[in-house]
């Protein structure tokens, strides 16, 4: 079995669904007789089986280095190149095209994985009108799937509603060894030149709209001293607030983790994920989380692992993480990396070969049917 994943999510500082290709690489070349290939936007072209394929695309400006190649049939003549035995993608965009068109050539199932809910991103930039006409093409390009999986039971319920019927729930995992509480150092205030008092939180993930960092800023704003926000994930280094300051992408993993470990506990605005990784990442690291009772969250994080504030509301968000101080933070730390330990990549690779396999039968039975038609 050859599974080939495809999306243009994807770059050297991309979030979510880098982390999540780049481990499902790992884990099925360690663990699994299948072969898996990426096939994805980069500098150059270059076809490598069982490895990471790319295609050259232009440098989308303002994204986090996201590469947008413009041939679709470059990109149809590529995947067919690689001898797919099943292609999931990870973008409702020309990929999807292109995927169905090798998909159905080859005679092979044809998997999307619903990793952003682009028309409620749609609606929020542009309208309900065009968002509701996004809403429209996402149903009318997935009704040529074999299965939709959605991250979240959140997710799979918005995709059931909007009339598709092949969902699947695929939650996604944490890798537990690399984000774990042995990498907390107690050197990092100093580090950040920060009181050895400081009550220190962390954001990790893009500076982008949906994240709302103005709702973090402006909690923070309110709460003062002795509190301290770190925000990574920008382009550089800069001071926001007195008690606020930013630090750049951390690409490794492991560096990534001990900057979550590190502080006392994960802050999370956004009221848009599909999921949520860097929340899973950070209760891996026995860290407890103050996010938006919104979107996938609740789905992970409850009073024992943490607290919720109220959607776009800083003076709620403020108060939940004052509220955190009251609580036992250790106590906190020990249920989060507990609850972690369920929600590793093996338990969802695992998951999702079965959904594979179930797809791949249901291939193998239909295919005799369709020559004698």
């Amino acid at each position: 079995m050859h599974v080939v994943d495809t999306t243009v999510f994807f770059s050297p500082t991309s979030g979510g669904v880098r982390r999540y290709l780049t481990a499902k690489h790992a884990w099925y070349t360690a663990r699994t007789p299948w072969r898996h290939s990426l096939l994805v936007p980069g500098e150059r072209e270059q076809l490598s089986p069982g490895g990471l394929s790319t295609l050259r695309g232009i440098k989308v400006p303002g994204t986090f280095n996201y590469r947008l190649p413009l041939d679709p049939q470059r990109w149809s003549a590529m995947l067919a190149a690689l001898e797919p035995d099943l292609i999931e993608v990870g973008d409702a965009f020309h990929p999807a095209w292109c995927a169905a068109q090798v998909a159905q050539r080859r005679g092979i199932p044809l998997v999307a994985f619903f990793h952003s809910n682009l028309p409620q991103l749609v609606t929020q930039r542009m309208g309900t009108t065009i968002g509701s006409g996004f809403a429209r093409y996402v149903r009318w390009l997935y009704a040529r799937f074999d299965a939709v999986l959605a991250p979240s039971h959140f997710m799979r319920d918005y995709l059931r509603e909007l009339g598709i019927a092949r969902v699947a729930c695929q939650p996604l995992g944490v890798d537990i060894d690399t984000f774990n509480p042995g990498q907390r150092c107690l050197d990092l205030r100093r580090e950040l030149g920060l009181a050895d008092d400081t009550r220190l939180l962390v954001y990790a993930g893009r500076f982008s709209g949906e994240k709302n960092l103005p709702v973090l800023i402006e909690a923070f704003a309110r709460l003062g001293k002795p509190y301290h926000l770190l925000l990574v994930g920008g382009g550089e280094a800069k001071a926001f607030a007195p008690n606020v300051s930013a630090m750049p992408y951390r690409r490794d993993s492991a560096e990534l983790a001990r900057w979550i470990a590190s502080c006392d506990a994960l802050v999370h605005a956004g009221t848009r994920e599909t999921f949520g990784l860097v929340i899973v990442e950070a209760l891996a690291c026995g860290r407890p989380v103050v996010a938006t009772r919104a979107g996938a969250v609740p789905e992970l994080v409850d009073e024992r692992v943490g607290l919720l504030a109220e959607p776009d509301n800083a003076r709620s968000f403020a108060d939940a993480v004052a509220s955190l101080y009251d609580r036992d933070l250790d106590a906190l730390g020990r249920a989060a990396r507990a609850r972690a330990l369920r929600l590793g990549w093996a338990q969802a690779f695992q998951a999702q070969i079965a959904t594979y396999e179930a797809l791949g039968v249901r291939a193998r039975l239909s295919l005799p049917q369709a020559a004698s038609a």
